[in-house]
């Protein structure tokens, strides 16, 4: 499986608001554990194009992200400039 329970507990140490690995319900350490999935599930849809479902799996995770996005932006403006600057994300 490409996301070992490892994975996601780096993730959420290096990502997440508390910067501890039981951090799962913060929006940013949500949002990098979408983009982590988002990336892997791009690169599987270069080689395998005529996967659909796939591919609307990935169209509700980037929806699902930019819902969180427009959370952080709502509530504080610093945390979302501070994950769109860690991720790389652009807006």
């Amino acid at each position: 499986m490409y996301l070992t329970t490892e994975k996601k507990s780096e993730l959420f140490k290096n990502h997440g608001r508390l910067k501890a690995d039981t951090d799962t319900g913060s929006p940013e350490s949500q949002i990098a554990l979408f983009t982590y999935r988002i990336q892997h599930l791009t690169d599987h849809l270069k080689t395998n194009k005529k996967d659909h479902s796939s591919r609307l799996g990935l169209l509700k995770l980037v929806g699902k992200r930019r819902s969180l996005l427009n959370y952080l932006v709502k509530n504080d403006i610093e945390r979302y400039r501070a994950i769109i600057a860690d991720l790389g994300i652009r807006k």
